[in-house]
């Protein structure tokens, strides 16, 4: 069996090549790209209010300050890691309050009844309702440089901070309310009631913002002085980042996946299907009938033929390409039988009228198999061809039925008369 020789249609290397090299290098370039900044910030943690990181919003300026004067600092990430390492002699700090879910806030909870401190930053209303009973929280105010108007003596050595966000007030005896705003404190520290097993009682102090923890506050006014005496009143600082990737919340509070997606995706996402209907209507509206016009220049019918066969090929549409063929064969073989160009494409009548004319014109010895009725039908209406190779050997019998039929169908020569002179 031979290979067919490839055509001027048949891709090469160079044109494949062609082809695919800008997606290749686009790919090539966001591989590059995404393995050098994932190998640049493997070690960077970059989280807001994180002790580990070091950007404006972090806190390792404040961590280093407190290991300098010998508090430790512990990351927990659990409830389990909060019950179980909090104690009379630790500092338990609730960065983010307000996104924890009931399970936590009540591991939160009872590891404040036991712990020597507890500070919670910027609690909004409900935060400050599950963790401490008996304060109050108002509207917050901006953030601005505010004195500490109180007796708490870490306000007092600290002087002017950056205080305001949420203000809290209470009736517990024994409080301190520091760095009023409009008459209501934006620090609030509450004793607790003294334990059975502990000699000295626990207290939880409430920030109205975390602005003096970043580390681009730090150095401001009495940030640091305040932050390091409320933090460092204990050898030990639970900073308390929550991922309890090993404990399953209830199994009232879990959550799927689109529970977890903010309300504006909903929106943003109908909106884009919107604009993408609109699009898709605008585009596909006719502005009124196809008008046929000129080229502005000649292209050689061979181009022509050559680029619709490259398109024909690119699609692997073969079925088209053959309608194609056989249409235009049917078109010239009409004529031949008798036939107008209105009945070309009619089965019926063509298939018949051709059956007759090559029964009355047999297909001469060199060519190879006879046109009966079966072949005609199967050549100019049959279905479409399964590969390359059957759609060549379609194009070369058409070629052939058509060579036969309209050489024989051609007037002959007419012959020469006779010298009859002599």
């Amino acid at each position: 069996m031979t290979t067919p020789a490839p055509t001027s249609t048949s891709p090469t290397a160079r044109l494949l090549w062609r082809r695919a090299r800008g997606l290749l290098l686009a790919a090539a370039v966001l591989a590059v790209a995404g393995v050098t900044i994932a190998a640049l910030r493997s070690g960077e943690h970059t989280g807001a209010l994180d002790p580990r990181s070091a950007a404006p919003y972090g806190s390792k300026a404040l961590s280093r300050l407190l290991a300098d004067r010998g508090v430790r600092t512990n990351i927990v990430t659990s409830t389990d890691q909060v019950r179980a390492e909090t104690g009379p002699r630790t500092t338990l700090l609730v960065p983010f309050p307000n996104s924890l879910d009931d399970h936590q806030r009540k591991a939160v909870r009872d590891a404040a009844d036991h712990s020597g401190r507890t500070v919670l930053l910027s609690p909004g209303p409900d935060a400050t309702a599950a963790l401490i009973h008996g304060v109050r929280t108002s509207a917050p105010t901006p953030v601005q440089r505010t004195p500490p108007d109180c007796t708490l003596p870490a306000a007092q050595r600290a002087g002017d901070s950056d205080l305001g966000g949420f203000r809290y007030t209470t009736n517990t005896e024994g409080s301190d309310a520091c760095y009023l705003s409009d008459g209501k404190p934006t620090l609030l520290r509450v004793p607790h009631a003294l334990s059975e097993d502990t000699e000295t009682s626990g207290d939880t102090v409430l920030l109205g913002t975390p602005e003096p923890l970043y580390n681009k506050h730090l150095d401001q006014h009495g940030n640091a002085s305040l932050t390091l005496q409320l933090l460092g009143t204990h050898p030990r600082l639970l900073w308390y980042l929550p991922t309890d990737a090993g404990t399953a919340p209830p199994s009232d509070q879990q959550r799927g996946l689109l529970d977890l997606l903010p309300s504006g995706w909903t929106w943003a996402t109908l909106q884009l299907g919107v604009a993408a209907a609109l699009a898709a209507l605008w585009r596909a509206r006719r502005l009124g009938p196809l008008v046929p016009e000129k080229l502005p220049v000649s292209v050689p019918a061979s181009e022509t033929t050559e680029g619709r066969a490259r398109l024909y090929r690119r699609a692997n549409a073969r079925g088209h390409a053959a309608d194609a063929l056989r249409s235009a064969s049917r078109t010239r073989l009409a004529p031949q039988a008798g036939l107008p160009p209105a009945r070309a494409h009619l089965p019926e009548v063509l298939v018949p009228a051709l059956t007759d004319r090559t029964a009355r014109h047999p297909v001469p010895a060199p060519d190879s198999g006879p046109f009966d009725e079966r072949t005609i039908r199967t050549l100019l209406f049959g279905p479409p061809p399964q590969d390359d190779a059957a759609l060549a050997r379609l194009a070369d019998d058409l070629d052939r039925l058509e060579r036969h039929l309209i050489s024989d169908t051609s007037p002959a020569t007419p012959p020469k008369d006779k010298d009859t002179s002599s």
